[in-house]
């Protein structure tokens, strides 16, 4: 039976990824790499481990012992662990920071990549074994979207094209044509928090795939907290790209939308 490794962030996709590979008849081997990663990963795990994510060295070591050759990284893990200095980084995570040239997602993620083929480790697509969780084009709620509420979502589907472009974040907040938030370190939730507020409500809210994309990590993904953040704030629409987002949570997303009278759609 092949082993893949799994380095989960926060939030419910480590639990379907890990789902699928057992009905997929993998051994999966989790490191939760955050003290907030779902515990539900530990029923569908045949090893649990919690090391943090800035010890690198020993999250490599091990990957060698329980001889994994294919891994894969899901679930949110934000810059703000590098900065908040609550744990200090491993030698090896060390390292890798002293080499690269910038601390953009994507630079450190491509070095965190590096290391692991250097012990015969490959990364698989994070959407290899739950592509079903990618909606195609349309609307995924009874209520369709409002001529200003679609203008907004084209217009910050493009705006979030251009963030993603330049490796900030993948999630705008726009009314009325005009940008409330733009997500940076502090991930999307925060992102649809502030521009929510900011926006006094009525706001729509975009995510979408960077341009240069690499599917072996950080593919955009919605669930249950990105809507309680637009319900939060009194957001009433949300766009994210078809074909290229994952939808966690669908069932409970759509009728958390349905309830508050929130748009979602996929283009």
């Amino acid at each position: 039976m092949e082993r893949i490794g799994l380095l989960a962030g926060i939030g419910a996709l480590p639990v379907e990824i890990a789902r699928a590979a057992k009905e997929l008849g993998y051994e999966v081997y989790a490191v939760a790499l955050l003290p907030d990663t779902d515990q539900r990963l530990r029923d569908y795990a045949d090893d649990y481990q919690e090391i943090n994510v800035l010890k690198v060295g020993k999250i490599l070591k091990y990957l060698k012992k329980n001889d994994i050759h294919k891994v894969t990284m899901i679930g949110k893990v934000t810059k703000e662990v590098l900065f908040a200095k609550k744990t200090l980084p491993d030698l090896k995570a060390m390292q890798i920071l002293m080499r690269v040239p910038d601390r953009k997602d994507d630079t450190i993620m491509l070095a965190i990549i590096d290391e692991l083929r250097k012990i015969d480790v490959e990364t698989f697509d994070q959407t290899e074994l739950i592509r079903k969780l990618m909606p195609g084009k349309g609307v995924l709620t009874k209520r369709q979207p409002t001529e200003a509420e679609l203008k907004d979502m084209e217009f910050g589907f493009q705006m979030a094209k251009e963030i993603g472009r330049m490796d900030v974040g993948q999630t705008v907040v726009v009314k009325d044509m005009a940008v409330m938030a733009l997500e940076a370190i502090e991930g999307t939730d925060a992102c649809i928090l502030r521009g929510g507020k900011l926006a006094g409500g009525n706001a729509v809210v975009a995510k979408v795939a960077k341009p240069q994309q690499d599917s072996r990590f950080d593919v955009p993904t919605v669930g249950l907290k990105t809507l309680q953040m637009m319900v939060e704030t009194g957001a009433k629409a949300l766009a994210i790209e078809a074909d290229a987002t994952l939808l966690v949570e669908r069932a409970e997303v759509i009728a958390l939308a349905e309830a508050n009278d929130i748009t979602i759609m996929a283009m």
